[in-house]
């Protein structure tokens, strides 16, 4: 019995073959192996064409209601003409609707078994030329042109993938996506809210997110432990004329702690000594420095900062840090923010105290190395 129990939870699958034989087997209109009752004709043949195992922790949560589906689909607005990027098209059930009315639908799918029911499903709907599936990770592939995304997306991904999107190089026009609820409510927070942070600060910096609905979780096969939300992204027509990377710097030196004032943040030792010595390379153009070496606050931007800690490597004196935090406090008390929290301000004050402190020589990111909005990576990292 131990045996078992330990490799059930190493392997960590679903079984869903009787549920999936019902929704899914009769919308791909395959006939049932003969011998489906006869269970010592175990062949491998069998398994493949009766059988399909999800794993959860790959996020493979199949939405299966349809009128949800066809909501997803009329709230995305999609013309005839459009091409639309999925991201996790599964077995296609979103993908089938979706090929319906769309120009085309390039699928970015990185299972191979997945792959083979999509596209024998879309073969027998007579859209086999309108579907392009392409087999590689998502947040790693180079994205071809699309004119609109609409996805129910691997809940493990959602902040990097809306991060290439919103900051990436492909214009579109909306994105329509399934998310898990509570990150969905993150992105469509509002200052004073409980949920608004970093991410909704930086997702609408470039874009605006509206509600769709909820989703419950019994909609999906297998049913994941949490409800979803659908929403949808549309980038801004114009957006603030500020230095991405500079900006992410400042955003997440301000919601390390979002409750704390912002004199507090900045009072912090090791953040004086950190925005001292990036000051002092970009008034001197630049002594080359690497980023690593001047991240001194915590990676997870959820974490307390240390007051005490000190980055070993400052290159600035006692007196030159002294005057430094002096000249950032004056900064905050000039423009009134010294008593003020990050979690109650809009964008449009967090840019203009960006302004204020860059005007006096503070700055958060090293300006010597060019904005990256291509830097997938590094922008997931600051939402």
């Amino acid at each position: 019995m131990n045996t078992q129990l330990k490799k059930r939870n190493l392997i960590q699958f679903y079984l869903i073959e009787p549920i999936f034989r019902q929704n899914s087997l009769r919308q791909l209109r395959t006939k049932p192996t003969h011998h489906y009752n006869d269970r010592t004709r175990n062949t491998k043949e069998h398994n493949q064409q009766d059988y399909l195992f999800l794993y959860k922790s790959k996020g493979q949560h199949l939405l299966t209601n349809q009128r949800i589906l066809d909501t997803i689909v009329r709230k995305s607005s999609i013309n005839p003409t459009d091409t639309v990027l999925e991201i996790g098209p599964g077995t296609g059930n979103l993908t089938l609707k979706l090929l319906n009315v769309a120009s085309k639908v390039v699928a970015f799918e990185i299972d191979k078994r997945m792959v083979e029911v999509l596209n024998k499903r879309v073969k027998e709907h007579g859209f086999e030329e309108k579907l392009s599936v392409i087999r590689e990770d998502a947040l790693k592939a180079e994205f071809p042109k699309f004119d609109l995304v609409v996805a129910n997306i691997p809940y493990g991904i959602s902040s990097p993938l809306v991060a290439k999107l919103v900051y990436g190089v492909n214009p579109f026009r909306s994105a329509t996506l399934l998310l898990q609820k509570e990150f969905a409510r993150r992105l469509l927070a509002k200052p004073g809210d409980s949920e608004f942070n970093r991410l909704a600060v930086n997702v609408k910096l470039v874009a605006d997110v509206e509600f769709v609905m909820n989703v419950s979780k019994r909609d999906f096969l297998p049913a994941p432990k949490v409800d979803s939300s659908v929403v949808i992204i549309r980038p801004k027509d114009q957006i603030p004329d500020v230095n991405l990377d500079e900006w992410w710097a400042f955003t997440k030196t301000c919601f390390g702690k979002k409750n704390k004032t912002l004199g507090a943040t900045f009072k912090q030792k090791k953040k004086v000594i950190e925005l001292c010595r990036l000051s002092k390379m970009a008034s001197s153009n630049g002594e080359e420095m690497n980023r690593n070496q001047y991240v001194c606050a915590d990676d997870d931007g959820d974490n307390e900062e240390s007051d005490g800690e000190e980055c070993h490597s400052s290159s600035c004196t006692d007196r030159e840090l002294l005057l430094f935090k002096e000249k950032i406090i004056e900064v905050l008390k000039a423009a009134s923010f010294e008593d003020k929290r990050p979690s109650k301000l809009c964008n449009e004050e967090l840019l203009y105290l960006l302004s204020m402190l860059n005007q006096s020589g503070i700055y958060f990111h090293e300006l010597i190395k060019p904005s990256s909005v291509d830097n997938v990576a590094f922008a997931a990292a600051y939402s």
